[in-house]
């Protein structure tokens, strides 16, 4: 548990948010430069991209009132299926249908489109192309063929032919070209035809672009009665979306007109073979008539007495309307048995009894919906096999009703006949003529009532069929809206904006979150919970001195006298007579604790202390480099292995610049360091030079590499611990802190080497960009807020 705290107290106080901010804002130029170049390719994606264009339509779906569905069958049961074929839901799937939207792209030449070549794109050119192809081959083949090529006009008459594999010929306006196995002819659509106009014509097969339209078209229902339809489609032509669409509601009107005619079609047929079966009864029947009164010279008979023959009438007259039933019956019960299955069942013609009426409609609207899915599908479908198993209970239910019907008629018949034979029986004194004569007379009128009712019936069908009613109502044309849906210039120019700015923003955080380095103060919030922060050394440029001089100005000198003031607070509570020993280590080789010595050294000294300077790595030497002596001058290594050797013979006078520092150099390397320093002559060495010195400096070895310096670590007063900044792992900061919770090292202190200031704040951070300027002949445009703004795009 006190880890957990601990690891979310650490990464709690590393977290930095002015830090974090002024990591993004010093790559300014860069977020600035991504932030142009998304607005610079939005730009030209909205200059150079071809607008779409939404356009819509609306028509209302009108209901046919006449059509019944949902009926009882004769048998008295319910509907097997009840099948909405005017519902909204069915429109919708009949309006994006291959087969309307096929006949919609024939019809308009949709397949065929022309691009006039541009600078930077084509254009396509609906109405306004200035050549056309005209096909010469089979329209089957045409729709079924893919071409591409390009047309160039060189003169009034001829042109250039280009195809997509780079062979090119040149043909005369008129004249027949073959081309993938597809003949046409190319003719201007201008009177005058620019030369310098190339115009690109595609060839798409039929079923690919009507593929394309349906999934471009949207249709969603409207209105609170869910009637009306709107029908969207998106293009860069705004003509062809509105030719579309306006033809496509044309031939879904045509379309479910046609079903509506294609059953007054089939009862038409059904009632003139009728008539003609009828009419040569009638014909037989009066022949007969004529031939008996020939024969038997009978011309009239007076009624007989009213009382019986009233009730001959009625039962005549009851027979008739049961005979005329009859021979309805038998005609639909021929046509539900022909060898022609499915065909249309004549309606109203007068059956009623037991839902007979209700039912054959029923039958008429499945088999329509039956030729309707045949149209684009086959037998096998399953909604067809469907609607075939339904018709085929529905015949059955329906010849069943026919021979109940029929089987009731009859019955009925009997008792007429009987009703009839008993009041004719009461003309027993009537001559035989009589009855022989009104027999015949009875079968005339019945054809002739049946003629007639047939007669009336075809002429309603032929009304019904001049005047059947359309399918849906056009509300609103195709209409087009001004504004674009796609692009959308300001959401593009801001999506390019955000997108080129998160982009630069994005690498520098990988960057960033990659870095796992030291760069500034806030870096080692962490460690100085447990170590004190003595000061930061500024990073010097290539052309700048490694060392400070006399009255150096330079921000490194600077950031060196901040260090020894710093460190005078540090150690003045100790006061001290002798000597203040300072050793200078760090974690790893390459952190700059010999820079770091050297020059806290000559900072010292140039306040009149007296200053040794000891090179105690002894196993990588580098002072020798900064005092700019020979790697073999003697030094420690020769003072701790060579008892006689007195401190007097290896301390080396340096006076460089008028700045007297003294120094012991590391001397030769020895094979076995660390045995050297565990003698008794390193502690002997520092003893006995606290008296002649404020200041003893003695430069370490790194610490986690070799032991050398907890070997001798005790002997210091206090140790500043060099941490490089862009060097020094943030994982390695936890090496320092445990030295100090174990005692290793005493009087440590952090010193931040090689910190970059130009990838920070100009200053408002940590004050150094302003500190180490000032009072040193700094501009005077460099102050205030517009030098403060110079300094920082100066700096980026």
């Amino acid at each position: 548990m006190e880890e957990l705290e601990e690891f979310s107290e650490k990464q709690e106080s590393n977290f930095d948010l002015k830090a974090e901010i002024f990591k993004y804002l010093r790559y300014w130029k860069w977020l600035v430069f991504g932030c142009f170049l998304g607005l610079t390719i939005a730009y030209l994606y909205n200059r150079y991209t071809l607008p779409k264009y939404a356009t819509e339509a609306k028509m209302m779906i009108l209901k046919d009132e006449s059509s019944n569905l949902v009926g009882a069958l004769p048998s008295g049961g319910t509907s097997i299926l009840a099948f909405d074929n005017n519902s909204l839901e069915n429109q919708i799937v009949n309006l994006k249908s291959k087969r309307l939207v096929e006949g919609v792209i024939d019809e308009l030449d949709l397949n065929v489109t022309y691009h006039v070549e541009g600078n930077v794109i084509a254009v396509e050119a609906y109405e306004n192309t200035p050549v056309v192809i005209e096909f010469l081959s089979e329209k089957s083949l045409v729709h079924e063929s893919a071409l591409n090529f390009w047309v160039t006009p060189t003169s009034a008459t001829s042109y250039k032919l280009e195809t997509s594999d780079g062979s090119s010929k040149q043909y005369e306006f008129g004249e027949p070209v073959t081309l993938n196995g597809i003949s046409f002819l190319i003719a201007p659509n201008k009177e005058e035809v620019s030369s310098n106009v190339t115009v690109n014509i595609l060839v798409r097969p039929l079923r690919d672009v009507a593929n394309e339209y349906i999934s471009k078209m949207v249709v969603a229902p409207q209105g609170k009665a869910k009637d009306i339809l709107s029908l969207s489609i998106t293009g860069e032509v705004p003509e062809k979306s509105r030719d579309f669409l306006n033809t496509l509601m044309v031939h879904f009107n045509a379309d479910g007109v046609a079903d509506k005619r294609q059953v007054a079609e089939n009862t038409a047929e059904f009632i003139r073979q009728r008539l003609e079966l009828i009419s040569q009864e009638l014909d037989s029947v009066e022949g007969g008539i004529a031939d008996f009164k020939s024969e038997n010279r009978f011309m009239d008979v007076g009624s007989s007495a009213g009382e019986y023959m009233a009730k001959s009438t009625m039962a005549e007259q009851e027979i008739f309307t049961l005979e005329t039933q009859l021979m309805i019956l038998d005609g639909i019960e021929s046509t539900l048995s022909s060898t022609k299955p499915y065909q249309l069942l004549p309606e109203g013609v007068g059956l009623e009894q037991g839902g007979m009426g209700s039912a054959i409609g029923q039958y008429n609207e499945l088999v329509l919906q039956r030729n309707a899915y045949l149209k684009t599908g086959t037998t096998q479908n399953p909604v067809v096999q469907t609607l075939s198993d339904q018709l085929d209970a529905l015949r059955e239910n329906i010849l069943n009703n026919i021979e109940q019907t029929r089987s009731s008629i009859r019955i009925q018949l009997r008792e007429l006949n009987q009703l009839d034979q008993r009041a004719e029986g009461q003309f027993s004194s009537f001559p035989g003529l009589e009855k022989g004569i009104r027999s015949i007379e009875r079968q005339q009128a019945i054809k002739e009532q049946l003629y007639l009712f047939l007669l009336q019936r075809r002429e309603e069908s032929a009304i019904s069929f001049a005047a059947t009613s359309p399918v849906a109502k056009v509300i609103d044309p195709a209409f087009t809206y001004n504004q674009p849906v796609d692009p959308k210039p300001w959401l593009v120019l801001t999506g390019g904006g955000i997108i080129g700015l998160l982009i630069p923003l994005l690498i520098i955080f990988v960057i960033n979150f990659l870095d796992t380095k030291v760069h500034h103060k806030g870096d080692l919030q962490y460690l100085n919970k447990h170590v004190p922060f003595l000061g930061e050394i500024p990073k010097i440029s290539k052309d700048e001195a490694e060392l400070i001089q006399l009255n150096d100005r330079s921000p490194l000198a600077e950031s060196f006298r901040i260090l020894r003031t710093n460190l005078a607070y540090l150690v003045q509570s100790r006061n001290k007579d002798k000597a203040e020993v300072l050793f200078v280590t760090s974690t790893i080789k390459g952190e700059g604790k010999t820079f770091i010595s050297f020059n806290l050294a000559r900072t010292l000294a140039s306040t009149g202390k007296k200053i040794l300077l000891i090179g105690a790595d002894v196993r990588n030497p580098r002072l020798h480099k900064f005092a700019g002596n020979p790697l073999d001058t003697k030094g420690l290594s020769d003072f701790l292995y060579d008892m006689d050797i007195r401190a007097e013979n290896v301390i080396q006078p340096m006076k460089q610049d008028n700045i007297p520092v003294d120094v012991i150099f590391s001397g030769a390397i020895p094979p076995n360091p660390a045995e050297l320093l565990m003698n008794d002559r390193m502690e002997e060495l520092l003893k006995s030079q606290k008296e002649n010195y404020d200041f003893i400096i003695v430069d370490t070895a790194p610490t986690m590499i070799v032991t050398d310096t907890l070997l001798i670590s005790q002997l210091a007063d206090t140790t500043l611990y060099v941490v490089r900044a862009g060097y020094t792992e943030k994982k390695l900061l936890d090496f320092p802190k445990d030295l100090k919770q174990q005692g290793k090292l005493k009087g440590l202190a952090i010193v931040l080497n090689d910190v970059d200031y130009s990838k920070f704040s100009y200053g408002a951070k940590y004050g150094y960009s302003y500190g180490y300027g000032y009072g040193y002949g700094a501009d005077d445009d460099r102050k205030g807020l517009v030098g403060s703004i110079k300094r920082f795009f100066g700096r980026s």
